[in-house]
């Protein structure tokens, strides 16, 4: 195996080879935006040795109260031959350039600075920034001091200078405070200034150790796998930089509790490069489903979905399943659970009237509470004729997968009836309800006609300029490539029709990719600047169809959360109003259309 020198890039900066500004600040007040400054001190400090230091009074142009004097001793007739910031400010810079700024309590000098420089039209060079109070609330215990304060703090670390509010002695403290503390982080293998900057108490020695598992990774696209030892997968994740993205897992950065322990269980991190970021998505949902992963939340219950059906049988009615059947029922979905399902079955059941009874229908049976209530035609009695009864199938087929705008005008009836009897949260449950039927119903029309497509190849430019290239069959990813910036794209294409995978056409309740899989390659193709470059099949979704529901639907569940419910109470005044139900509003004179 022929090895690999790293950079420095790969390493990070050693800290030996930072050149760090101390600087401290004097002030007239503490807010950057009114108040001016005094003083400015600082120390140019590398691999613990003391390069220069500088140190200006400042003019503030503006007199110094009192008590500021008394805590600094700098007087207005200290400043008032002193240059203005106009003059003090770049000095500084040019001091400063090309380093590591580093304060106590940064965010007070660092802004004062950034005021300045906004103030005098001058632009800020944007310097690293590391504040050594931050450090010290992660090293620095309460038994070592009882506060954290640069005088507490300098005492801790037996500086030679004492802290008294003057800039430059203040910033020679620092110095030594800084030094104390990158020794202590060292000793907890912190030896790169990325390190340093990210360093956090919450990461642990050993998680910290650990972050050699991202030297041999690639800095490319593509899928991580972290594993155990005994070759099990514990995680899966997908990054357009993997081994940056991997780095991050033992720093301050990963702040979810569960991934501490999955990296003290990890021994290494297997990579999958990828030509493009919709593969690496599709594998790592292919590994989360193969491996299940215990540190992996998402994506795992791939295959656990159920559907509605719309039984086949001299008098249909709706019931829940677990996979499709080839018997050419109609099917929507698949739901993430039987609750949602269910209530979708109730949306259905608001405005057609079906028959809920599981029974066989004789036409001899007893009508139930629904036919007195108008809710059911009562074929079980023989009231409602096949071909009546069929009339009404017809109007749950349009939901499932012709035009649902008719059934999208009973919701609105229904909600306004419900309304005006004041049964708001009846009115809002059943607004709910369809929501649920219509993304049930968008999903299964937007998914089925790719799953029937034999091919799709579709194409859309990468960030290098070239063509991203995509082979699509039912609804699966089969193949993808990228040609290369100036070359003619279709050689690739063909190239990568004659090497994608075979994938024969899918049977019912067995498709051909996960479903999650397939809406990820509709996303895909959807998304802005992509083009069919070769279609195999027919790829349509019907005009007034449930994905035209929802699109105006969802808008208004969206907002009616955001205000007061009809179940609240609402202080009595002129013009009052209540939350919106499926596009209703009720007004002190009323309802109203909403959407």
């Amino acid at each position: 195996m022929q090895a690999i020198q790293a950079t420095f890039d790969d390493l990070g900066t050693p800290l030996a080879d930072v050149t760090f500004v101390v600087v401290d600040l004097e002030t007239t007040g503490g807010t950057p935006a009114q108040c001016g400054i005094t003083e400015i001190g600082a120390v140019k400090v590398r691999a613990g040795e003391v390069l220069g230091e500088f140190q200006t009074l400042v003019n503030p142009a503006e007199p110094i109260p009192a008590f500021i004097s008394v805590l600094t001793g700098i007087t207005d007739a200290m400043v008032r031959d002193a240059p203005r910031i106009e003059s003090a400010l770049p000095a500084f810079l040019e001091f400063a350039a090309g380093s590591v700024l580093v304060a106590h309590n940064a965010g007070f000098d660092i802004g004062f600075l950034k005021a300045a420089a906004a103030r005098v039209g001058a632009s800020w060079p944007g310097f690293p920034v590391l504040d050594t109070l931050h450090l010290a609330r992660q090293l620095v215990v309460r038994d070592e001091s009882p506060n954290h304060r640069l005088s507490s703090l300098a005492q801790v670390f037996g500086s030679s200078t004492t802290p008294d509010h003057r800039a430059l002695h203040d910033a020679r403290a620092t110095v030594d405070v800084l030094h104390g503390l990158i020794e202590r982080v060292g000793n907890l293998g912190v030896h790169t200034l990325e390190e340093l900057r990210s360093y956090s108490s919450r990461v642990t020695p050993s998680q910290r150790r650990k972050r050699f598992l991202a030297d041999p990774l690639p800095s490319a696209p593509g899928v991580y796998l972290f594993k155990d030892g005994s070759d099990r997968v514990l995680y899966v994740g997908t990054s357009r930089d993997i081994r940056t993205r991997v780095r991050t897992y033992f720093t301050a950065s990963e702040q979810r509790s569960r991934m501490a322990e999955m990296v003290r269980l990890a021994h290494v991190v297997h990579p999958i490069v990828c030509q493009t970021s919709l593969e690496a998505q599709v594998r790592e949902l292919r590994l989360i489903d193969e491996h299940k992963p215990r540190f992996n939340r998402r994506s795992k219950h791939g295959r656990t979905g159920v559907w509605v059906r719309l039984t086949q049988e001299r008098f249909p009615r709706l019931s829940i399943v677990k996979k499709v059947s080839d018997d050419g029922a109609h099917h929507i979905g698949p739901f993430r659970s039987r609750a949602t399902a269910q209530a979708a079955i109730d949306a259905v059941h608001e405005v057609v009237p079906l028959r809920q009874c599981t029974g066989r229908v004789t036409g001899r049976g007893t009508a139930c509470a629904l036919a007195d209530m108008g809710r059911c035609g009562a074929p079980c009695t023989g009231a409602q004729s096949e071909g009546d009864y069929a009339a009404v199938v017809e109007d749950c087929r349009a939901i499932f997968s012709g035009d649902a705008r008719p059934t999208a005008g009973l919701l609105h009836a229904r909600l306004e009836e419900l309304a005006s009897q004041e049964r708001f949260e009846d009115a809002s449950r059943v607004r709910d309800r369809f929501l649920q039927l219509v993304r049930g119903a968008a999903r299964a029309q937007r998914l089925a006609p790719l799953l029937r497509t034999s091919e799709i190849v579709a194409a859309r430019r990468s960030d290098l300029g070239g063509w991203e290239l995509v082979s699509i069959r039912h609804g699966r990813l089969a193949g993808t490539v990228v040609s290369p910036r100036g070359a003619d794209p279709m050689p690739y294409v063909h190239a990568m029709q004659a090497t994608a995978e075979v994938v024969p056409p899918p049977r019912p309740g067995h498709p051909a990719a996960l479903t999650e899989e397939t809406e990820i390659l509709l996303r895909w193709l959807e998304s802005p600047g992509v083009r069919i470059v070769e279609l195999d099949g027919t790829w349509t979704c019907p005009v007034g169809g449930a994905g035209l529901i929802r699109s105006r639907l969802e808008p208004a569940v969206a907002s009616a959360q955001e205000v007061v419910g009809f179940d609240n109470d609402v202080p009595a005044g002129r013009g009052a109003t209540r939350k919106p139900v499926g596009g209703l509003t009720r007004t002190g004179n009323g309802l109203r259309r909403a959407v």
